[in-house]
């Protein structure tokens, strides 16, 4: 008999399993042939403390020592850029307090980014505070941690059938059997809860697009930071050498294996290009993820009111790298009765139960 059973295996997944490990023997089943092949596998693999709504920042908040050091640390210093069009002022000044960044000139701007337009591009601010994240190694040392305390993580085991007999039985490739059931399904986690027989919670999975595209006129951009449009209209961050592309875009939609959508593609990109001096003339490639949110548009943890066998790590939207170690530390506290170090009106922001009658 497993003791905790996980069904996801992306970062929302094997967090929790890790944390869960500590307390009993668990078992992450994933359906795909890979960890982190949906949302996790396409991330942007920021950490910026201040993104998000206040529920998630407080995560972020919490659990920025855990990514600047943990064995090892999993952060790289990027930066983060914001860039206001002439017609975007206000818009522009409500991201600068938001995200609590610093002013700067455009040529200032213009020093760190050279293709920056100056016809264009009239508002510029920076923060420092924003770090590349080793997403992959981050999953994998979480994975290591449910091997090393006695569990396992196994792919390719899509669910078939969840039923409860004194305890959950669970049909994939293999049947489990577990005292204890943690949905982190991600955009899949409403119909994983239907099939338990728990009242799905309103999860929608939302498209977001990207391309990855040449080093624009050749520079080496391997020190700028992230650039993100006024409004979050697009952004452009660094990777490999390369310049990968978003629209950001959160297109509501259905479970399945995402892809890009050309027309909203293109329409990114030229909000981007409307910003630079260098056109885009390729893309090599381009994908697409799913971002799955609750209907309040921040994370839903824990316990499941009707049966507390029955626990939630799902709706992480773009933020489930950065709040990973915060995040499965109260899903782990709220499942198993530790005490909880979180502001107590954080957790009621984030347990599952707000979303219940």
């Amino acid at each position: 008999m497993i003791d905790f059973l996980v069904i996801g295996g992306g970062i929302a997944g094997l967090s929790a399993g890790a944390r869960l490990s500590a307390h009993g023997r668990v078992t992450v089943i994933e359906a795909e042939d890979a960890l982190g092949y949906h949302a996790s596998g396409r991330s942007a693999a920021l950490f910026e403390e201040n993104y998000g709504p206040p529920s998630v920042v407080a995560l972020n908040k919490a659990g920025a020592a855990y990514l600047r050091s943990a064995n090892g640390g999993y952060l790289t210093p990027r930066g983060l850029m914001l860039i206001g069009g002439r017609d975007q002022p206000q818009q522009f000044q409500d991201d600068l307090a938001t995200l609590n960044m610093q002013p700067i000139s455009i040529e200032q701007a213009r020093s760190r980014v050279p293709i920056l337009n100056p016809d264009t591009a009239a508002f510029a601010a920076i923060s420092e505070n924003a770090f590349d994240i080793d997403t992959d190694r981050l999953l994998q040392d979480f994975a290591r941690t449910i091997r090393a305390n006695g569990g396992a993580v196994m792919t390719r085991q899509k669910v078939t059938e969840i039923r409860k007999s004194g305890h959950w039985i669970v049909k994939a490739s293999d049947e489990f059997e577990a005292r204890t059931l943690v949905n982190a399904a991600g955009a899949w986690a409403d119909e994983v809860a239907a099939m338990a027989g728990i009242a799905p919670i309103g999860i929608v999975p939302r498209r977001r697009s990207m391309a990855r595209i040449p080093a624009p006129g050749g520079h080496d951009v391997t020190a700028w930071p992230m650039m993100i449009g006024a409004g979050e209209r697009w952004y452009a961050k660094p990777d490999a050498g390369k310049l990968l592309v978003s629209p950001s875009e959160a297109e509501a939609t259905t479970p399945h294996d995402a892809y890009a959508d050309d027309m909203v593609l293109a329409e990114g990109l030229a909000r981007y290009e409307e910003m630079v001096t260098e056109p885009v003339t390729r893309v090599e490639t381009n994908w697409a993820g799913l971002r799955s949110f609750a209907p309040d548009g921040t994370l839903a943890l824990g316990p499941d009111p009707a049966d507390p066998t029955f626990v939630w790590s799902a709706g992480q939207g773009g933020y489930g790298f950065q709040t990973a170690p915060a995040a499965s530390q109260l899903v782990a506290d709220l499942t198993v009765g530790t005490p909880v170090s979180l502001d107590p009106d954080c957790v009621a922001a984030l347990r599952v139960n707000r979303l219940r009658p």
